[in-house]
């Protein structure tokens, strides 16, 4: 675990820079984290990265698949939203921990 300074907050990060603490995150860390890979982020990104943090704090297993199925995006649209990488990029930007489902 390092700390890292995203949007001008000091947050606890793994190796591979996924939020430590979901509780630091921020809309604002969001869209830093965001635009580090080359993403926009609009309101439909927002809506499934809410309900990506609330699976999460429900202790829900996150796959490609249940996101697909989760009313929000399908599965194309969850690639549409973030393709290099939709779960693992996704989940980055939520500021939940890196999906056991990501290699």
């Amino acid at each position: 675990m390092s700390v890292k300074t995203i949007a001008g907050v000091e947050v606890n990060v793994s190796e591979e820079g996924y939020l430590e603490n979901m509780s630091q995150w921020n809309e604002e860390i969001a869209k830093e984290i965001a635009s580090e890979l080359g993403i926009e982020l609009t309101p439909k990104h927002f809506e499934l990265i809410n309900y990506l943090r609330k699976k999460t704090a429900d202790k829900e297993a996150l796959t490609i698949r249940s996101v697909g199925k989760s009313g929000i995006v399908d599965v194309k649209g969850l690639y549409e939203l973030f393709p290099k990488g939709p779960l693992k990029f996704s989940s980055k930007i939520a500021g939940i921990p890196k999906p056991t489902s990501c290699i």
